[in-house]
């Protein structure tokens, strides 16, 4: 299963680390071994934040997934599924029938603008 593997970086611990000269190193290294699909950096909510997409086969892989960025930078991990273009095409025939058999609802209940 492809997931979304967001990873915030503690602004404390990545400053040291890019003083120590280790910061890119390290996020190299795990990179490495996790072989992402993609990999995205950005800042969100003041922290460096690191946007990866890769396979997961079985859950049992969340701890070689995130104890790297646990250990190495005391990071916060969020673990979430994700499609591409192709899972969502396949996902098509999905949607349309829960757009048949329950769309509409919310609207009924919502009140009617003024």
């Amino acid at each position: 299963m492809r997931i979304l593997l967001k990873v915030s970086l503690p602004v404390e611990t990545a400053n040291r680390a890019a003083v120590e000269g280790k910061l890119g190193s390290t996020i190299k290294e795990i990179l490495e071994d996790l072989k992402p699909e993609a990999a995205y950096f950005a800042e969100e909510n003041g922290r460096r934040t690191g946007y990866i997409f890769l396979n997961m086969s079985e859950p049992s892989q969340i701890p070689r997934i995130s104890e790297p960025w646990f250990l190495a930078f005391n990071a916060s991990v969020e673990i979430r599924p994700a499609m591409n273009t192709e899972d969502l095409a396949k996902a098509v025939s999905d949607i349309e029938r829960a757009a048949k058999k329950y769309g509409g609802y919310a609207w009924t209940r919502m009140p009617k603008a003024a």
